[in-house]
């Protein structure tokens, strides 16, 4: 299992420091927060990741924070899925078929 944890959903003002703390509560260890930004505004895009020290302490965030309020916001918290590659189609992308 991964440390990793996807973070959505998340108030356009919070800040890595307040996701450090509300991930590091009840003694949960925190060793990264990455907020997403937009890269033309530079503004959050609402989600992020943070890396938990351990597998427990990752299931333990999941458990306490996955659908709590911040901001007057349901946060989506789960596992992290490995991004593929490329951000292209693995059948090829493009634009289909020319007809």
């Amino acid at each position: 299992m991964s440390n990793k944890l996807y973070v959505g959903n998340l108030p356009f003002s919070a800040t890595e420091d307040e996701i450090f703390a509300l991930f590091g509560a009840d003694d949960r260890q925190v060793s990264e927060v990455a907020l997403i930004m937009d890269r033309e505004t530079g503004r959050p895009r609402g989600f992020g990741f943070v890396t938990m020290a351990t597998p427990e302490d990752a299931q333990a965030a999941i458990a306490a924070l996955d659908g709590s309020s911040m901001g007057g916001r349901t946060l989506r918290v789960n596992i992290s899925e490995d991004r593929r590659g490329g951000g292209r189609s693995p059948r090829g992308g493009g634009r289909g078929p020319r007809w």
